[in-house]
């Protein structure tokens, strides 16, 4: 069955997300259930849609599963609107309060001024004293609204009735802008990459409707106005404009769009009307694959956030434990003061919670795909944000990656009598049946139609060449390898202008060989500049090109070591020996890498505008083919992880400080309040810089 993705309103609380997706994955049938805090998502088969709700009502009544996700917090104004019940309820609080400080000061009614602030503390405490119950009753007993409940109740029964209050009241308003945050924080990130379209204009006739995109159907004509981002992938039928592709490559430079170019959804259209002719339906198209593969990278959780989540299971019992201990050891071993070690354990309680971890973390990472997906590059987990951030060395395939993949014959070398056309007519009619850039250029030199259909027994030999029957006549095109693996005499002879070398055998006949030149990209020698700088120690061509060629290039970017003339088994065998004691990237141009590009540690790909194949085989896809762009991607990874540690080291280090406060008893309940709410708002406030990196 396959998997959809619903979004979970409501869904302000991390522990909660773990709660949520624990018990689903240990109920039957949903063992593969995924809960995403950082986007509020829950990934499950459909059908499983109501059960799914039933477990999610009993653990968190007010968390809904809806099918689509609805707009977040907009502003200050925004905030208020949403939040009118909270202040109400903090606005009674207050005045309960007033009323039994008037009632205790004015009237000498202690009874009276105690009522009153008791009735306050159930007025902005009653909420969490209620799922308290709940979760007690289910066998939660370190939920945070659970260890809030002791520790207030626990200063009440000593006598701290308006600190029990103040904490509760603290922390009320602080889980407010603690939700505020996170909603925020969603929005933001979502900025970046939430960019389906609601609606389409169909052209039927001579009339326009509008449409959802699910609806359109291949073949239909859709309208794109100015200023309008084109929602489906298809072929511009009429008009002329410039696009602004900058959410598919992250670079904003216009392109010219024309009658018969193809049109990508994501791109906006800048100026005039266009008409376009769809060619795929909205699930395929370029921007719902690219919003597909964002939000799927934030559940690929890097090894950070499983280590916090981890923690999260053992750091609350052990304090609790602590706390415990804290409460009962002094006054039955050394008499100590039974309240005055009580209140000190109490504030220990209320540090238990390890919100600050659990929310900013998945945030951090989540905001920083983000950043790379506005960047123009798709990352396709927070785990490939941690190996990117580590990378010591980068292997790179040449063709299509380090050049251009824009070859010409430059020469035709004939052999034995035959004449340059000779040479060039049976290369370029077995060619026909391939899409190699190679075969394009010979084809493109010939310059005349060939036909793909005259050709049997058309065979490709991956690392050699093709071979196959024309007019009764067996063609072998390849490298000198192949010429000597298939027993062709020949001379050994080799041109010493750099190119690739293709020679040709008719009939068993050999007739000379064809030099085919690549250029080198103008961003490849600054993007190994850059990876220079960034401290990358090593990096290497892979290439299964002619070895002159390889080295020729090589020289040219200043790459440490180039290894020439190999076949797809040999390029997986030196990436394993490149791997040894290094974190490794490789850089490929597609499916034709993927062998390579699986075993690497990360596999980046040169996708171009949506490449099918590009997306599939690789973890990073560079989606402008830019190389300069892979050093950016590092950045980002690199501060990224540096936010994220930073979170890590904040929380622990405030929550530790005041835990050492609070045994001396120098911090009050309150202080313990300020280091659970308040560092988590902060952490998640420094997560929200991956969007700016």
């Amino acid at each position: 069955m396959q998997k959809a993705r619903f979004q979970l309103e409501g869904l302000d609380c991390a522990n909660c997300a773990l709660k949520i997706e624990q018990a689903l994955q240990n109920t039957e049938g949903f063992n593969e259930a995924k809960v995403n805090f950082a986007a509020a998502t829950l990934e499950i088969d459909p059908d499983q849609l109501e059960h799914a709700q039933r477990i999610i009502s009993s653990l968190e009544p007010d968390v809904r599963v809806a099918s689509k996700p609805q707009a977040e917090a907009g502003g200050f104004l925004s905030f208020i609107r949403e939040e009118q019940a909270a202040l109400k309820r903090i606005l009674l609080t207050l005045a309960l309060i007033l009323l039994g400080y008037i009632a205790e000061t004015q009237f000498q009614q202690v009874v009276l001024g105690n009522l009153f602030l008791l009735f306050a503390y159930l007025a902005v405490g009653g909420g969490v004293l209620k799922q308290a119950a709940r979760n007690v009753f289910r066998g939660e007993l370190f939920d945070e609204n659970a260890l809030m409940s002791i520790a207030t109740l626990g200063a009440i029964a000593i006598g701290q009735i308006p600190e029990a209050i103040a904490v509760m009241l603290f922390y009320f308003i602080g889980e407010m802008l603690q939700d505020h945050a996170v909603k925020r924080s969603r929005s933001a990130i979502s900025s970046l990459v939430q960019l389906r379209p609601e609606e389409v204009w169909v052209r039927e006739g001579d009339e326009l409707r509008r449409a959802s995109p699910e609806e359109v159907q291949l073949g239909q004509e859709i309208v794109v106005k100015a200023g309008e981002r084109i929602p489906l992938d298809g072929v511009v039928v009429e008009g002329e404009t410039f696009v602004d592709t900058s959410v598919l490559t992250g670079e904003s430079v216009p392109r010219r769009l024309s009658p018969g170019d193809t049109a990508l959804a994501g791109m906006v259209n800048t100026e005039g009307l266009l008409v376009i002719k769809t060619t795929k339906p909205f699930g395929e198209s370029a921007i719902a694959r690219i919003l597909a593969l964002v939000e799927e990278a934030a559940s690929r959780k890097a090894k950070t956030e499983k280590m916090i989540t981890s923690f999260s299971r053992y750091y609350t019992p052990t304090v609790v434990a602590l706390a415990a201990a804290v409460a009962i050891l002094p006054p039955l071993v050394f008499g100590a003061s039974f309240s005055t070690w009580l209140y000190r354990a109490l504030v220990l309680l209320v540090i238990s919670c390890p919100c600050a971890l659990v929310v900013s973390v998945p945030l951090g990472y989540f905001g920083g795909l983000g950043r790379a997906s506005k960047e123009g590059i798709l990352v396709k987990g927070a785990n490939y944000l941690d190996v990117l951030s580590k990378l010591d060395a980068v292997a790179f395939d040449k063709t299509g990656t380090l050049t251009e993949a824009s070859f010409q014959v430059t020469e035709i070398h004939p052999a034995n009598g035959f004449t340059p056309q000779e040479v060039l007519e049976p290369a370029a009619k077995l060619e026909a049946a391939s899409n190699h850039p190679i075969a394009k250029a010979i084809i493109t030199s010939y310059g005349q139609d060939v036909d793909p259909l005259a050709i049997s027994d058309y065979q490709e030999v991956p690392g050699f060449g093709i071979k196959g029957t024309i007019a009764g006549e067996q063609v072998i095109l390849g490298t000198d390898k192949f010429m000597h693996k298939e027993g062709i005499p020949h001379s050994d002879a080799f041109c010493e202008t750099v190119g690739t070398t293709v020679h040709v055998t008719v009939a068993g006949q050999y007739r000379g060989y064809l030099i085919v030149a690549d250029r080198i990209k103008p961003q490849s020698a600054q993007a190994i500049r850059e990876l220079r700088q960034l401290g990358i120690e090593k990096l290497v061509m892979l290439s299964g090109d002619d070895e002159s060629v390889a080295v020729n290039v090589g020289r040219e970017l200043g790459l440490d070591e180039v290894h020439a003339e190999l076949l797809p088994e040999d390029k997986v065998e030196k990436l394993e020996e490149l791997r040894r004691g290094r974190i490794l990237a490789f850089v490929g141009d597609g499916i034709n890498d993927a062998p390579v590009l699986s075993r690497a540690d990360v596999g980046i790909a040169m996708g171009g505008l949506g490449s099918d194949a590009a997306i599939e085989a690789a973890d990073v896809v560079i989606m402008d083919d830019n190389l300069s762009k892979l050093s950016r991607g590092i950045r980002v990874a690199r501060k990224t992880r540096r936010i994220v540690s930073q979170n890590i080291i904040f929380a622990l280090g405030v929550k530790s400080l005041f835990m050492l406060l609070g045994l001396f008893g120098i911090s009050g309940i309150w202080l313990a309040v300020f280091a659970d709410v308040g560092v988590t708002l902060l952490a998640i406030l420094n997560s929200l810089r991956t969007l700016h990196l």
